[in-house]
This record gives structure tokens, sequence and C-alpha cells, in this order.
């Protein structure tokens, strides 16, 4: 019954938003709020305003796209301001197609399947709300009703601005209904409808043989000819193609490229006069914002034709490039596997992460960049820190490459990989060595791997497992350590202590018998060798570490053990190569005593409590690392 109530319920918030006037209500609803006559290229731009913007050091975050597209923020920052928020103003932009060109699977189409669904969500809202003359076929804009003459006046009055004319339909409506007289004409509330083809439309090629112009432009229904005697008669014209039924929206071209050039050839008077031709019609107003996709080799065969020239003059190409931060490519292999009904499986730690090392690692380009490395560039695309280079390095690596993005293995090869997997083992949990196996059989059966690619992916793969090896080993020593953060803060104070006096050339107190001594410096490089601190590097460490200490004070923040990304891996490390002994013994041992199985049970408690293990993933880790630290 709460099924069918939520119904009743959602039926009547519809009712709800329902308006019906005449044209004369809608004026006055316009004299106290101009929105609703807005373009169609503004209400998008105001919709994804509407979910919020925030501000970066990097440039603009748009929530509107965050919850489906992942790493993309350069490449969407692009798109809204120098597509969308220009052609909101009216600028020449908005009288040219929208091309999303980049590889397979990078989310051109997730950012068009966006756009429709926000827009239908955007005009149930107050701000959102699209009214038009009730019955017209291409849910006009009421103020076409304006004579030409008069519109300077009342774009003045109103604080809008009038384009385009009234559709064939209407023009003979309101000569045969309403005599001329428009203040009659009755304007209603449409909600934008991709299933109910209002505001948006979609087209998709298909055999040029057999598919018609008349999928964009409407056709002549035959069975009406009789009844109204001519074939230029309205009435007798179906105007149910994708771009009338687009008007007010967004027409997407699926695949556009590969089209038959006479349906493209319409788009070239609607780009740039925003109106079209259609059966024996005067042209034909259109308010619609055209956005196609398609990827980069279709595009440029496009571009190598000559003839293609005048379609090409009216586009803008917006690359959307594949995801280069393996934090993001996880979120994207998490949802595409959230929506699938392998979401039973447990999916271990890491091998996600596993997963996007592989892949970012097959789009990143050797820079030429003196000391980096794929690897260390993959890790500040990443934002993590990376010893001798600094963000004025990560923004000239951004910019060496135009193209850098644009190849390399896409997310549905992955989670192809990770569904073979899953289905063939039927497992119970996948862990990384699960995932990078299954990725590495499936370059044998890639279509389009050559065999110079597939021995640079190995390697890839290979540099993968290196890294999870290392994040492996990580995890378990840190569940050894009993009390963890406390042993690190100990160690972590302890080292302050002795910096500071080194740097002040001043001596310590033995806590005990109070004796004055030197700084421990035995203490101090076995803290640093762990990061690759050089002896003629120590000094140069030391008094940064309390330059930053200074500071947080000077601010009022407290300097801590998780402060310095550095100084706390030093720390970690420490501690870990302390353990390691007693890590490989209890982890390698097959008939392990009391005290050895205790300790491995509350090992295997704390990786499956604080580190999101199940019992299956967390004995083969304990199990995987303790042969890593036999080797």
């Amino acid at each position: 019954m709460d099924i069918f109530r939520r119904v009743t319920e959602h039926q009547a918030e519809n009712e709800k938003l329902a308006w019906a006037g005449t044209f004369k209500a809608y004026i006055d609803l316009l004299k106290q709020d101009p929105t609703p006559a807005m373009t169609a290229h503004a209400r998008v731009y105001e919709m994804i305003k509407a979910f919020g913007v925030e501000e970066e050091s990097g440039g603009k975050r748009y929530k509107f796209f965050e919850q489906e597209i992942f790493g993309l923020d350069r490449a969407v920052e692009k798109l809204v301001e120098e597509y969308f928020h220009s052609a909101a103003r009216r600028l020449d932009v908005r009288k040219r197609i929208l091309l999303l060109m980049g590889p397979v699977s990078g989310g051109k189409s997730t950012i068009v399947t966006l756009l429709k669904k926000g827009l239908e969500r955007f005009s149930r809202t107050e701000r959102g709300a699209v009214y038009a003359i009730q019955g017209c076929p291409m849910h006009e804009e009421p103020l076409h009703l304006i004579p030409n003459e008069l519109r300077p006046e009342v774009e003045r009055e109103l604080g809008v601005r009038i384009e385009g004319n009234l559709c064939p339909s209407c023009q003979m409506r309101l000569k045969t209904e309403y005599g001329g007289h428009i203040e009659e004409v009755p304007v209603e509330r449409v909600l934008i409808s991709e299933d109910n083809r209002v505001g948006i439309g979609t087209f998709s090629p298909s055999d040029p043989k057999s598919q018609d112009i008349a999928d964009l432009t409407g056709s002549i229904d035959f069975s009406t000819i009789t009844e109204f005697g001519s074939e230029s008669d309205p009435r007798a014209y179906r105007f149910d193609g994708e771009l009338n039924k687009a008007n007010r929206g967004l027409m997407e071209f699926q695949e556009m490229l590969k089209c038959d050039e006479k349906f493209l050839w319409n788009l070239l008077s609607l780009t740039q006069e925003g109106n079209f031709k259609a059966g024996r019609f005067a042209l034909i107003s259109a308010d619609e914002l055209i956005v196609a996709h398609t990827n980069e080799s279709e595009y440029k065969s496009f571009i190598a034709n000559k003839k293609n020239e005048a379609l090409q003059s009216r586009m803008i190409v917006m690359p959307i490039p594949y995801n280069l931060k393996v934090s993001e490519e996880e979120k994207i292999y998490a949802k595409l596997i959230g929506q699938s009904d392998m979401r039973h499986v447990h999916i271990s730690p890491h091998a996600l992460h596993a997963a996007a090392v592989f892949s970012i690692l097959t789009r990143l380009k050797e820079t030429k960049k003196q000391g980096m490395d794929l690897v260390k560039k993959m890790r500040m695309y990443d934002g993590q820190e990376v010893e001798g280079f600094k963000e004025a390095d990560l923004k000239e690596m951004q910019t060496e490459f135009s193209e850098e993005g644009m190849s390399g293995i896409d997310p549905r090869y992955v989670i192809n990989r990770i569904s073979s997997a899953l289905i063939k083992q039927d497992l119970e949990c996948i862990n990384a060595l699960d995932v990078l196996r299954a990725m590495k059989e499936g370059l044998d059966q890639h279509p389009s791997i050559t065999k110079e690619e597939r021995e640079k992916y190995l390697n890839f793969i290979s540099i993968a497992r290196k890294e999870y090896d290392g994040m492996a080993k990580k995890e378990v020593q840190k569940a050894f350590v009993y009390s963890f953060e406390e042993s690190a803060r100990t160690l972590f104070e302890n080292y302050l202590d002795n910096i500071e006096a080194y740097c002040n050339w001043t001596k310590m107190k033995d806590p005990l018998t109070g004796e004055e001594l030197d700084p421990d410096e035995r203490l101090m490089r076995s803290i640093e060798e762990q990061i690759g601190i050089s002896e003629n590097a120590k000094k140069a460490f030391r008094e940064e570490i309390l330059i930053r200490i200074s500071s947080y004070s000077r601010k009022g923040r407290k300097f801590d053990y998780a402060s310095h990304d550095r100084l706390r891996e030093a720390i970690e490390k420490k501690l870990f190569n302390d353990l390691k002994d007693i890590v490989k013994i209890t982890t390698s041992t097959k008939t392990p005593d009391e005290n050895q199985l205790k300790r491995m049970n509350e090992v295997t408690k704390r990786l499956i409590d604080d580190h999101g293990y199940c019992p299956v993933c967390a004995n083969e880790l304990l199990r995987y690392v303790g042969s890593l630290l036999n080797r």
C-alpha cells in the first residue's frame, strides 16, 4: 500500500505544478518574473548553477556532475564556462553545435544523459518553469504571438528578448480559432520529458537507405490530405520530428558523425539562424541546444572531408578525455559495480585501486621533466606530494600534452574483466590479485592492442602489483601495531624533541636520570632514512619541520603526527620495519603456537573492523604478505 500511496502523492505533486491561462495572464506573469522566457541555453546553464558551484584552487567544481562524472573537473569547467555560460549570455557560441569528442567510455553519453535528466527535474522547479502555447506540437514560446513590429516595445517593458516566429500550426490556429486575438490564446505550463517527447529529442543514426529525414523534421499525414486538400496545410502535417519535439530544450545527436550527410544539412540553418526547413512551409523557428558526441577517429575523418567545412565551422568541439586520477577512477568502478547484480560480492580494499593504477598508467604520457616517471606523475595527478616537485610542475605537466587522456584502457574493459573474474570463479570476495590477473588474461583477447602495447601494458600491471604489494604490507604491519596511533605519536614527539635540540644547539635531559645528553642522531637518522633524506639534506629537513611547527603555532593550530605527510610516512615506515620480523614469523608459520594464533586473530579482527576486509580476504591478505616478507 505504501507504493500506491507514493504514486498517488507523485501524481498530486504533478497536478500542483499545472498552470493554465490566457496569453494575457502569461504576460502578467512575466511582468513579475521574466525568467520563464529565457532561452534553452540559458535554461541549461541556470540548471547547472542551481545545483551549486564550489571555488577551488584549481578552478570551479560544478556539483551537478559530481554524482556521475569523476575526475573530469577541468573538462567540465571548460564545457560549462566556455559553452553553456557564453551561450546563456546570447554570445555567438549558442549558434554552434556542441560536439563532445573523446575516447570510448569516457563519459560523453553520461554527460548528455545528465543534462537531459537535469532539464526534466529543473522544469519542475519555480525557476525552471516552461510555458508554451497550449496544443502547439512544438511547445512554442508564447511570446512568438507578439507581432514583429511591436516586439522592441514589449521587450523594453518586460525585460526580455523575443526571437523566433510562430510555427505553421499556431499561425493557422491564431487565424482560424482566435480570429487574430492573441490575448485569448491559451497558455499552459509544460514539463520537459524525454519519455513524453517534450523539450528533449534524440536522433540515432541507422541505415541511411531506410532512415527518413522525417525522423528529424516531421512528415506529411497522408490520411488527412483529402480532408484538408493540400500538403502545405499545417493540419495535414505531423510536426513530430526530433527537431520539432526538442524545441525549448535539448536535441541529442548520438554518434553524430556517423549520420548520412543529408541529415546534417538541416543543422546548418538551425544553428546559425535558429530555424529549419520542413515540408512546404516557411522556415520553422526552434530554440534548442544541439549536443552531439563522437569518438576521435570519426572526428578526424569528418574534418578531413572538405565537403564538411560549413558544418565544421558551426561546431564547438569539447574534448572529453579519460579521467587521470586514481582515486576518481576507483569511484567509476564502484559506481558501475553498484549498478550490477554483483553487489553481494565483497570487493577487497585496494582491489579497485590496483585496477585504477593500471588504467591510469595506460593513459598517461611520458613527461620530459627530469626525474619524473609515470608513477610519480600518477601520484601528483592524484593530489599526492612528490619530493622535489611543486604545484607549478603539476600544472606544467597538465598542459604538456593536449591529447593526454584521449587514449589508453577504458573503464568498460576493466569492468568487463572484473565481471569475468566474478562470474567465472563464483567468488564470495575478489581481491587485487584476482583483478590484476583478470586484466592480464584479457589483454590477449583485446582486439585493438598491438604487440608493443601489450608489452607496455603487462609492465603497467607489474607496476600496479608492486603498488598493491606496498599497500598490503603497510596494511598488515599497521594492523600488527598495538595502539598504533599511540606508538606513532610517542615516536613522533621523541623525534621533534631531538630535532629541536639539534637545530637550537642545545642538550636534551634524560627523563629518568636528569643527565644532559646530545640529541640522538641515530634515532633521527633511522627515521629520516625511511624516506630517503640524505646526510647532506638532513639539516634542511629538520629546519623545515621546525618552521612548519612555528607556522602552525602562530595560526593557533596544533602540529601533530598527521600534519606533515612525509614525516608521517617516515614514522610509519620506521615502526613497520621494527615490527617486520614479528609480522614475518607470525604470518608465515604453518603451525602457529598459541601466542601466534592469538596475534593472528587480533590482526584479522582489526582488518575486518577497521579496514573493510571480510574474513576471506583478511586471511588471504595475511598469507600473501607473509609470502612477500619471506622472499
